[in-house]
Protein backbone atom coordinates (compact mmCIF):
# COMPACT_ATOMS: atom_id res chain seq x y z
CA UNK A 1 0.00 0.00 0.00
CA UNK A 2 1.48 3.60 -0.90
CA UNK A 3 2.15 5.75 2.10
CA UNK A 4 3.06 9.61 2.58
CA UNK A 5 5.92 10.23 4.66
CA UNK A 6 4.10 10.63 8.17
CA UNK A 7 2.46 7.31 7.10
CA UNK A 8 5.32 5.15 7.10
CA UNK A 9 7.17 6.80 9.98
CA UNK A 10 3.83 5.49 12.06
CA UNK A 11 3.66 2.04 10.66
CA UNK A 12 7.57 1.79 11.15
CA UNK A 13 6.86 2.81 15.15
CA UNK A 14 3.58 0.52 15.33
CA UNK A 15 5.26 -2.33 13.93
CA UNK A 16 3.05 -2.68 11.11
CA UNK A 17 4.06 -2.97 6.86
CA UNK A 18 1.71 -0.46 6.33
CA UNK A 19 -0.83 2.17 7.73
CA UNK A 20 -4.11 4.14 6.16
CA UNK A 21 -5.39 7.06 6.85
CA UNK A 22 -8.21 6.89 9.61
CA UNK A 23 -6.89 3.90 10.80
CA UNK A 24 -6.18 3.86 14.45
CA UNK A 25 -2.87 2.74 15.96
CA UNK A 26 -0.84 2.44 19.06
CA UNK A 27 2.99 3.31 18.65
CA UNK A 28 6.26 3.95 20.12
CA UNK A 29 7.50 6.92 20.96
CA UNK A 30 11.38 8.19 20.68
CA UNK A 31 9.76 11.42 22.79
CA UNK A 32 7.78 12.56 25.20
CA UNK A 33 7.79 16.32 26.09
CA UNK A 34 5.80 18.89 28.40
CA UNK A 35 6.83 22.19 29.84
CA UNK A 36 6.00 23.67 32.96
CA UNK A 37 2.12 24.74 32.10
CA UNK A 38 1.24 21.45 30.78
CA UNK A 39 3.81 19.27 32.62
CA UNK A 40 1.94 19.71 36.37
CA UNK A 41 -1.08 18.49 34.97
CA UNK A 42 0.58 15.10 33.08
CA UNK A 43 2.31 14.78 36.64
CA UNK A 44 -0.67 14.88 38.39
CA UNK A 45 -2.54 12.52 36.07
CA UNK A 46 0.89 10.29 36.38
CA UNK A 47 0.91 10.34 40.19
CA UNK A 48 -3.26 9.57 40.38
CA UNK A 49 -3.03 6.42 37.69
CA UNK A 50 -0.81 4.71 40.78
CA UNK A 51 2.33 4.28 38.32
CA UNK A 52 5.87 4.42 40.49
CA UNK A 53 8.38 4.91 37.65
CA UNK A 54 8.06 6.38 34.13
CA UNK A 55 9.09 3.61 31.33
CA UNK A 56 12.00 5.38 29.92
CA UNK A 57 13.52 8.11 31.57
CA UNK A 58 16.21 9.00 28.83
CA UNK A 59 12.93 9.66 26.51
CA UNK A 60 11.20 12.06 28.71
CA UNK A 61 11.73 15.86 28.46
CA UNK A 62 11.08 18.56 30.71
CA UNK A 63 11.81 22.32 29.56
CA UNK A 64 10.60 24.68 31.81
CA UNK A 65 10.10 27.93 29.26
CA UNK A 66 6.61 29.27 29.25
CA UNK A 67 6.90 31.11 32.78
CA UNK A 68 10.64 30.85 33.39
CA UNK A 69 12.71 32.45 35.57
CA UNK A 70 9.49 32.23 37.13
CA UNK A 71 7.33 35.75 37.12
CA UNK A 72 5.07 34.98 40.10
CA UNK A 73 4.24 32.47 43.14
CA UNK A 74 2.38 30.16 41.29
CA UNK A 75 4.79 29.89 37.58
CA UNK A 76 7.33 28.90 40.37
CA UNK A 77 5.05 25.99 42.23
CA UNK A 78 4.55 25.03 38.86
CA UNK A 79 7.89 24.55 38.41
CA UNK A 80 8.90 23.07 41.49
CA UNK A 81 6.58 20.12 40.57
CA UNK A 82 8.21 19.21 37.28
CA UNK A 83 11.38 20.19 39.35
CA UNK A 84 10.81 17.30 41.79
CA UNK A 85 9.42 14.89 39.27
CA UNK A 86 12.62 14.96 37.21
CA UNK A 87 14.33 14.47 40.62
CA UNK A 88 12.31 11.64 41.80
CA UNK A 89 12.35 9.79 37.73
CA UNK A 90 16.12 10.68 37.22
CA UNK A 91 14.72 12.16 34.25
CA UNK A 92 18.35 13.67 32.80
CA UNK A 93 16.39 15.90 30.26
CA UNK A 94 14.95 18.91 32.47
CA UNK A 95 15.70 22.08 31.57
CA UNK A 96 15.87 24.74 33.90
CA UNK A 97 16.89 28.15 34.26
CA UNK A 98 20.34 28.02 33.10
CA UNK A 99 20.08 25.04 31.20
CA UNK A 100 16.44 25.59 28.88
CA UNK A 101 15.54 27.65 25.83
CA UNK A 102 12.21 27.99 24.55
CA UNK A 103 10.93 24.30 23.78
CA UNK A 104 10.98 23.66 19.93
CA UNK A 105 14.19 25.38 19.60
CA UNK A 106 16.04 23.87 21.78
CA UNK A 107 15.55 20.04 21.33
CA UNK A 108 16.63 20.18 17.97
CA UNK A 109 19.61 22.43 19.56
CA UNK A 110 20.47 19.39 21.51
CA UNK A 111 20.10 16.43 19.57
CA UNK A 112 17.20 15.03 21.06
CA UNK A 113 14.81 14.62 18.30
CA UNK A 114 15.64 13.99 14.32
CA UNK A 115 14.65 11.86 11.55
CA UNK A 116 12.39 9.25 11.60
CA UNK A 117 11.24 10.12 15.14
CA UNK A 118 8.02 9.90 16.85
CA UNK A 119 7.66 12.88 19.18
CA UNK A 120 4.80 13.90 20.97
CA UNK A 121 4.45 16.82 23.18
CA UNK A 122 2.17 18.78 25.56
CA UNK A 123 2.10 21.57 23.41
CA UNK A 124 0.36 22.54 20.21
CA UNK A 125 4.02 23.91 18.55
CA UNK A 126 5.55 20.45 19.03
CA UNK A 127 5.14 19.88 15.31
CA UNK A 128 8.14 21.94 14.61
CA UNK A 129 10.38 18.83 14.78
CA UNK A 130 8.95 17.67 11.11
CA UNK A 131 11.83 19.86 9.77
CA UNK A 132 13.88 17.16 10.70
CA UNK A 133 11.89 14.49 9.11
CA UNK A 134 10.25 13.75 12.34
CA UNK A 135 6.85 12.96 12.71
CA UNK A 136 5.85 15.31 15.78
CA UNK A 137 2.55 16.83 17.24
CA UNK A 138 1.17 18.00 20.03
CA UNK A 139 -1.14 16.45 22.54
CA UNK A 140 -2.91 16.44 25.57
CA UNK A 141 -1.21 16.57 29.33
CA UNK A 142 -3.21 13.24 29.71
CA UNK A 143 -1.64 11.35 26.31
CA UNK A 144 1.58 12.70 28.31
CA UNK A 145 1.00 11.13 31.17
CA UNK A 146 0.20 8.22 29.86
CA UNK A 147 3.19 8.52 27.41
CA UNK A 148 5.61 8.76 30.14
CA UNK A 149 4.19 5.47 31.74
CA UNK A 150 3.91 3.09 28.50
CA UNK A 151 6.73 4.86 25.87
CA UNK A 152 3.41 4.57 23.53
CA UNK A 153 0.48 6.59 22.48
CA UNK A 154 -2.32 5.87 20.53
CA UNK A 155 -2.54 8.19 16.94
CA UNK A 156 -5.43 8.28 14.10
CA UNK A 157 -3.24 7.73 10.91
CA UNK A 158 -3.81 11.18 9.18
CA UNK A 159 -4.39 11.80 5.92
CA UNK A 160 -2.36 14.15 3.78
CA UNK A 161 -1.75 17.54 1.94
CA UNK A 162 1.09 18.22 -0.54
CA UNK A 163 2.94 21.29 -0.32
CA UNK A 164 5.05 21.44 -3.61
CA UNK A 165 7.01 24.53 -3.18
CA UNK A 166 8.96 26.33 -6.26
CA UNK A 167 10.87 28.94 -6.44
CA UNK A 168 13.45 31.15 -5.23
CA UNK A 169 12.16 33.51 -2.80
CA UNK A 170 13.07 36.93 -3.43
CA UNK A 171 14.95 39.54 -1.15
CA UNK A 172 13.32 39.93 1.93
CA UNK A 173 11.44 36.37 2.16
CA UNK A 174 11.50 34.36 4.34
CA UNK A 175 9.95 30.90 6.38
CA UNK A 176 7.43 33.13 7.44
CA UNK A 177 6.17 34.77 4.62
CA UNK A 178 5.96 31.37 3.61
CA UNK A 179 3.80 29.53 5.94
CA UNK A 180 1.52 33.05 6.40
CA UNK A 181 0.87 33.08 3.14
CA UNK A 182 0.13 29.56 2.64
CA UNK A 183 -2.52 29.80 6.20
CA UNK A 184 -3.84 32.91 4.38
CA UNK A 185 -4.57 30.24 1.28
CA UNK A 186 -6.58 27.55 2.99
CA UNK A 187 -7.64 28.96 6.27
CA UNK A 188 -6.47 28.25 9.99
CA UNK A 189 -8.49 24.87 9.42
CA UNK A 190 -7.65 24.27 5.89
CA UNK A 191 -5.16 21.15 7.31
CA UNK A 192 -7.23 19.80 9.27
CA UNK A 193 -5.71 16.95 11.31
CA UNK A 194 -3.74 16.40 8.10
CA UNK A 195 -0.10 16.12 7.37
CA UNK A 196 1.38 18.97 5.23
CA UNK A 197 4.05 17.81 3.50
CA UNK A 198 6.61 19.81 1.87
CA UNK A 199 8.41 19.17 -0.88
CA UNK A 200 9.09 20.26 -4.56
CA UNK A 201 12.75 22.45 -5.78
CA UNK A 202 12.63 25.38 -4.13
CA UNK A 203 13.07 23.33 -0.44
CA UNK A 204 16.69 23.52 -1.76
CA UNK A 205 16.54 27.62 -0.57
CA UNK A 206 14.99 27.20 2.60
CA UNK A 207 17.43 27.07 5.69
CA UNK A 208 16.59 24.66 8.35
CA UNK A 209 15.75 27.72 10.36
CA UNK A 210 13.46 28.21 7.34
CA UNK A 211 11.66 24.95 7.71
CA UNK A 212 11.86 25.11 11.70
CA UNK A 213 9.27 28.20 11.09
CA UNK A 214 7.43 26.85 8.44
CA UNK A 215 6.70 23.26 10.24
CA UNK A 216 6.41 25.01 13.70
CA UNK A 217 3.07 26.88 12.02
CA UNK A 218 2.09 23.90 10.65
CA UNK A 219 -0.73 23.82 13.29
CA UNK A 220 -1.73 27.25 12.62
CA UNK A 221 -3.56 25.85 9.48
CA UNK A 222 -5.16 23.11 11.87
CA UNK A 223 -2.22 20.54 10.70
CA UNK A 224 -1.68 17.13 12.72
CA UNK A 225 2.25 17.96 11.66
CA UNK A 226 4.05 18.96 9.00
CA UNK A 227 7.14 17.61 7.56
CA UNK A 228 9.93 18.27 5.00
CA UNK A 229 12.07 15.46 3.14
CA UNK A 230 15.55 14.41 4.70
CA UNK A 231 18.01 16.12 2.72
CA UNK A 232 22.05 17.47 3.06
CA UNK A 233 20.46 20.53 4.53
CA UNK A 234 18.46 18.71 7.25
CA UNK A 235 21.39 15.98 7.91
CA UNK A 236 24.26 18.93 8.37
CA UNK A 237 22.20 20.46 11.03
CA UNK A 238 21.86 16.75 12.87
CA UNK A 239 25.65 15.75 11.77
CA UNK A 240 27.73 15.99 15.58
CA UNK A 241 24.34 16.35 17.37
CA UNK A 242 21.37 14.19 16.60
CA UNK A 243 21.67 11.27 19.90
CA UNK A 244 20.37 8.65 17.55
CA UNK A 245 20.77 7.26 14.23
CA UNK A 246 18.93 9.35 11.40
CA UNK A 247 16.13 7.08 10.15
CA UNK A 248 15.02 8.22 6.52
CA UNK A 249 11.60 8.36 5.19
CA UNK A 250 10.59 8.98 1.95
CA UNK A 251 6.83 9.37 0.76
CA UNK A 252 5.49 6.70 -2.40
CA UNK A 253 5.78 8.15 -5.61
CA UNK A 254 1.83 7.22 -6.01
CA UNK A 255 1.07 8.19 -1.87
CA UNK A 256 -2.03 9.65 -1.83
CA UNK A 257 -2.91 13.07 -0.95
CA UNK A 258 -6.34 14.77 -0.53
CA UNK A 259 -4.98 17.81 -1.84
CA UNK A 260 -1.63 18.78 -3.60
CA UNK A 261 -0.83 22.90 -3.39
CA UNK A 262 2.17 24.62 -5.60
CA UNK A 263 3.51 27.43 -4.39
CA UNK A 264 6.01 29.76 -6.24
CA UNK A 265 7.69 31.30 -3.82
CA UNK A 266 9.57 33.30 -6.36
CA UNK A 267 6.61 35.34 -6.29
CA UNK A 268 5.57 35.57 -2.70
CA UNK A 269 5.23 39.18 -0.88
CA UNK A 270 5.99 39.95 2.25
CA UNK A 271 2.72 39.01 4.53
CA UNK A 272 1.28 39.87 7.56
CA UNK A 273 -1.12 38.14 9.62
CA UNK A 274 -3.68 41.14 10.48
CA UNK A 275 -5.71 41.04 13.87
CA UNK A 276 -7.08 38.54 14.93
CA UNK A 277 -6.44 35.43 13.15
CA UNK A 278 -3.16 33.90 11.54
CA UNK A 279 -5.17 33.13 8.36
CA UNK A 280 -6.03 37.14 8.02
CA UNK A 281 -2.89 37.96 6.09
CA UNK A 282 -2.07 41.26 3.86
CA UNK A 283 0.74 41.93 1.80
CA UNK A 284 2.04 45.42 1.86
CA UNK A 285 -0.25 47.51 -0.60
CA UNK A 286 -2.74 46.68 1.47
CA UNK A 287 -1.28 47.64 5.16
CA UNK A 288 -2.74 50.79 5.87
CA UNK A 289 -1.13 53.12 8.13
CA UNK A 290 -0.84 50.77 11.66
CA UNK A 291 0.88 52.90 14.07
CA UNK A 292 2.59 50.34 16.90
CA UNK A 293 3.46 50.44 20.44
CA UNK A 294 5.48 46.98 20.91
CA UNK A 295 7.90 44.54 18.65
CA UNK A 296 8.95 41.40 19.83
CA UNK A 297 11.55 39.39 17.51
CA UNK A 298 12.13 36.00 18.91
CA UNK A 299 9.76 32.85 20.21
CA UNK A 300 9.92 29.08 18.83
CA UNK A 301 8.56 30.50 15.75
CA UNK A 302 11.54 33.08 14.81
CA UNK A 303 14.71 33.13 17.71
CA UNK A 304 16.54 31.27 15.66
CA UNK A 305 20.34 32.92 15.23
CA UNK A 306 20.03 33.56 11.80
CA UNK A 307 16.21 35.73 12.94
CA UNK A 308 18.55 37.98 14.98
CA UNK A 309 21.17 38.58 12.11
CA UNK A 310 17.53 39.44 10.10
CA UNK A 311 16.50 42.16 12.77
CA UNK A 312 20.16 43.19 13.56
CA UNK A 313 20.81 43.90 10.01
CA UNK A 314 18.30 46.31 9.60
CA UNK A 315 18.62 47.76 13.23
CA UNK A 316 22.10 48.61 12.99
CA UNK A 317 22.78 51.98 13.07
CA UNK A 318 19.51 52.98 13.28
CA UNK A 319 17.30 53.64 16.79
CA UNK A 320 13.81 52.56 17.68
CA UNK A 321 10.87 54.56 17.18
CA UNK A 322 10.36 56.71 20.12
CA UNK A 323 7.39 55.58 22.11
CA UNK A 324 7.95 51.79 20.63
CA UNK A 325 9.18 48.90 22.94
CA UNK A 326 11.40 46.39 21.23
CA UNK A 327 11.78 43.03 22.96
CA UNK A 328 14.44 40.57 21.45
CA UNK A 329 14.09 37.30 23.00
CA UNK A 330 16.97 34.55 21.30
CA UNK A 331 15.18 31.22 21.42
CA UNK A 332 17.96 29.12 23.68
CA UNK A 333 20.82 30.08 25.54
CA UNK A 334 23.46 28.79 23.00
CA UNK A 335 21.77 31.19 20.55
CA UNK A 336 21.99 34.08 22.68
CA UNK A 337 25.96 33.33 23.43
CA UNK A 338 26.08 33.47 19.86
CA UNK A 339 24.35 36.88 19.44
CA UNK A 340 26.81 37.98 22.05
CA UNK A 341 29.82 36.49 20.60
CA UNK A 342 28.46 37.97 16.70
CA UNK A 343 28.13 41.29 18.18
CA UNK A 344 24.17 41.47 17.59
CA UNK A 345 23.57 42.12 21.12
CA UNK A 346 25.79 45.16 21.02
CA UNK A 347 23.44 46.55 17.86
CA UNK A 348 20.09 45.14 19.65
CA UNK A 349 21.21 47.16 22.59
CA UNK A 350 22.56 50.52 20.99
CA UNK A 351 19.40 50.39 18.95
CA UNK A 352 17.32 50.87 22.18
CA UNK A 353 16.08 47.51 22.57
CA UNK A 354 15.82 45.33 25.09
CA UNK A 355 17.13 41.35 25.18
CA UNK A 356 15.74 38.81 27.00
CA UNK A 357 16.44 35.66 28.83
CA UNK A 358 15.21 32.74 26.95
CA UNK A 359 11.32 32.39 27.31
CA UNK A 360 7.79 31.99 25.46
CA UNK A 361 7.19 35.35 27.78
CA UNK A 362 4.72 38.05 25.82
CA UNK A 363 3.69 34.99 22.85
CA UNK A 364 1.47 33.88 25.28
CA UNK A 365 0.49 36.55 27.09
CA UNK A 366 2.59 35.20 29.93
CA UNK A 367 5.26 38.29 31.05
CA UNK A 368 8.14 40.30 29.38
CA UNK A 369 6.35 42.23 27.21
CA UNK A 370 2.71 42.36 27.83
CA UNK A 371 0.02 45.16 26.09
CA UNK A 372 -2.14 47.22 27.44
CA UNK A 373 -5.36 48.60 26.31
CA UNK A 374 -6.00 48.98 22.96
CA UNK A 375 -1.84 48.65 22.17
CA UNK A 376 -0.57 46.50 18.95
CA UNK A 377 2.80 44.64 18.55
CA UNK A 378 4.18 43.36 15.42
CA UNK A 379 5.61 40.18 16.25
CA UNK A 380 7.51 37.56 15.07
CA UNK A 381 4.92 34.47 17.52
CA UNK A 382 2.61 32.44 15.94
CA UNK A 383 -0.57 33.17 17.35
CA UNK A 384 -2.23 37.08 17.37
CA UNK A 385 -6.35 35.33 18.79
CA UNK A 386 -7.87 38.36 20.66
CA UNK A 387 -5.96 38.86 24.02
CA UNK A 388 -3.04 36.55 22.65
CA UNK A 389 -0.49 39.11 24.29
CA UNK A 390 -2.52 41.30 26.70
CA UNK A 391 -5.63 43.25 26.92
CA UNK A 392 -8.67 42.12 25.34
CA UNK A 393 -8.42 44.99 22.98
CA UNK A 394 -4.76 44.80 22.18
CA UNK A 395 -3.75 43.48 18.42
CA UNK A 396 -0.83 41.42 17.39
CA UNK A 397 0.36 41.54 13.83
CA UNK A 398 2.64 38.36 12.79
CA UNK A 399 5.31 39.01 10.72
CA UNK A 400 8.83 38.13 9.54
CA UNK A 401 11.87 39.78 11.40
CA UNK A 402 12.58 41.54 8.35
CA UNK A 403 8.76 43.58 9.12
CA UNK A 404 9.45 43.09 12.84
CA UNK A 405 12.57 44.88 13.15
CA UNK A 406 11.71 47.41 10.26
CA UNK A 407 8.27 48.27 12.09
CA UNK A 408 10.23 49.15 15.17
CA UNK A 409 12.41 51.64 13.80
CA UNK A 410 9.75 53.46 11.89
CA UNK A 411 7.07 52.88 14.54
CA UNK A 412 4.69 51.72 12.33
CA UNK A 413 4.07 48.34 10.46
CA UNK A 414 6.80 48.76 7.87
CA UNK A 415 8.69 46.85 4.92
CA UNK A 416 12.42 47.00 5.12
CA UNK A 417 12.05 48.45 1.65
CA UNK A 418 11.03 51.72 3.16
CA UNK A 419 14.08 52.66 5.49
Amino acid sequence: MAMTMSQKILAYHAGLESVEAGQLIMAKLDLVLANDITGPVAIKEFKKSGAESVCESDKIALVMDHFAPNKDIKSAQQCKICRDFAAEQSIENFFDVGKMGIEHALLPEQGLVGAGDLVIGADSHTCTYGALGAFSTGVGSTDIAAGMMSGKCWFKVPSAIKLVLKGKPAKYICGKDVILHIIGMIGVDGALYKSMEFTGGGIKYLSIDDRFTICNMAIEAGAKNGIFPVDEVALDYMKGRFKRQPKIFEADPDAQYERVIEIDMSALKLTVAFPHLPENTKTPEAWGDIKIDQVVIGSCTNGHISDLRIAAGILKGRKVAKNVRAIIIPATNQIYLQAIHEGLVDIFINAGAIVSTPTCGPCLGGYMGILAENERAVSTTNRNFVGRMGHATSEVYLASPYVAAASAVTGKLSSPEEL
